[in-house]
């Protein structure tokens, strides 16, 4: 299971467009620096390879506690030993002991290299939503944008296709 995190900011993600000659479009933003965190897990089930991807939303910055409650959520459903890749965030350096108490075997910790995005799988998912699904985007309120982030992490999710790309993306076999 590959872990990682980012933020969406009420500020939109300008990308290129297509637009008639001479109507060139122009989107009215916000200057308010609102945002979500959002906590990611991407799944490979040992047997049949299939892959789940699970996330939480939420309006704080990520620290210890919420990565530790996104582990113990994801451990109860899949009832299963993980193995947990993540990042040196600190908030993941924390949480790795925390969770090794709790859980003696079933979770084992392995790290990513540090400065090594493209070898997290999930970077491909948050690539997927930002600069594909929410491009341009200008939500009204914290609200709208986690109802858009939401339905494109869950729309993601749903394609079996896209995660798999997201493993190749990352040169990662399954």
């Amino acid at each position: 299971m590959f872990i990682d995190q980012t933020g969406f900011m009420l500020q939109p993600l300008l990308r290129a467009t297509w637009a008639p000659r001479g109507m060139t479009p122009i989107l009215k933003r916000w200057d308010r620096h609102d945002r979500l965190t959002v906590l990611s897990a991407l799944t490979v089930s040992p047997q049949r390879r299939r892959l789940g991807l699970y996330f939480m939303v939420q309006r704080t910055t990520a620290k210890t506690d919420d990565v530790v409650a996104f582990l113990r959520s994801i451990r109860r459903h899949l009832r299963l030993s993980l193995i947990v890749v993540l990042d040196h965030l600190a908030a993941h350096r924390s949480a790795a002991p925390q969770m090794v108490q709790r859980s003696g075997k079933a979770l084992q910790f392995e790290w990513l290299p540090a400065y090594a995005p493209e070898l997290n799988p999930v970077e491909y998912v948050w690539c997927q939503s930002k600069y594909g699904h929410l491009a341009n985007l200008i939500p009204r309120d914290i609200e709208h944008l986690h109802e858009h982030v939401y339905d494109s992490l869950e729309k993601i999710g749903r394609a079996a296709k896209r995660l798999h790309a997201c493993f190749a993306h990352a040169r990662l076999t399954l």
